[in-house]
């Protein structure tokens, strides 16, 4: 099985804790990253899901950690859900669009 290649879900979450800054000053630059990325998303109010292969949503995944960091955080909580399909993609549309 090539999982790395594998259409997968991943919901992520980000704690950043700053002294300095505000949480959603560094939790905007993350979301600033997902954009960026090319990869199909969706911003919630507790976490954004994002959809692709599973090795470019994992490097997506320390890239958005690496911008909280980059913007201020000292410490960071980063939640992930990860839906995979043992013979099949995952996608966002399958499971929302009836609510759209």
């Amino acid at each position: 099985m090539d999982f790395k290649h594998r259409v997968v879900n991943v919901a992520i979450q980000v704690l950043p804790i700053s002294k300095t800054r505000e949480m959603y000053d560094m939790v905007d630059a993350a979301i600033a990253v997902i954009q960026k990325s090319g990869l199909k998303h969706e911003v919630t109010p507790f976490e954004t899901v994002v959809e692709g292969p599973y090795i470019e949503v994992m490097a997506l995944v320390e890239a958005v950690q690496c911008a909280c960091y980059d913007s201020g955080a000292e410490k960071l909580i980063c939640n992930l859900k990860i839906q995979s399909h043992q013979s099949d993609r995952v996608s966002i549309d399958d499971k929302i669009e009836k609510y759209r």
